[in-house]
């Protein structure tokens, strides 16, 4: 497929993601702020093109705090309704100066996958939004 580069970048639906977390670990306060780590409890992704859920449970969610912005660092692996292995990392930030919730988050998941069909995966770049209340996420690929 030949792509233009002066072209607008456009959104694909990916996948909507669900998730249930543990309570929150709280480190406090230190050097990169105020840290705290909470593990995933369940990962469930829903679309036409990936749907997957968690596997294992070496997943979590370390998240910053510093000011009113907080960062995400998020990893997991999630295995496909077809048996296909991926590793997900996800980055991102949210405004928390209303609180944490109060505003979306917004997140740049990348994958990894030695499946051929979804290798794919590895050559994009997502996008997502989510709500920290809900717990839920809307993932786009960004071409």
């Amino acid at each position: 497929m030949n792509r233009d580069s002066t072209t607008a970048p456009e959104l694909l639906p990916l996948c909507t993601v669900d998730l249930e977390l543990s309570p929150a670990t709280i480190i406090g306060e230190g050097p990169s702020g105020t840290r705290m780590v909470i593990d995933l409890v369940s990962m469930t992704l829903t679309g036409e093109r990936l749907n997957a859920k968690m596997k294992g449970r070496a997943a979590a969610d370390w998240l910053t705090i510093v000011g009113s912005v907080a960062t995400i660092d998020v990893r997991a692996t999630v295995e496909t309704d077809d048996g296909a292995l991926i590793y997900i990392q996800y980055r991102g930030r949210a405004d928390v100066s209303q609180g944490i919730g109060s505003s979306p988050v917004y997140v740049a998941p990348t994958f990894e996958t030695s499946d051929p069909r979804y290798q794919w995966l590895n050559c994009i770049q997502a996008v997502g939004k989510g709500d920290l209340k809900a717990l839920r996420y809307e993932w786009m690929e960004l071409r």
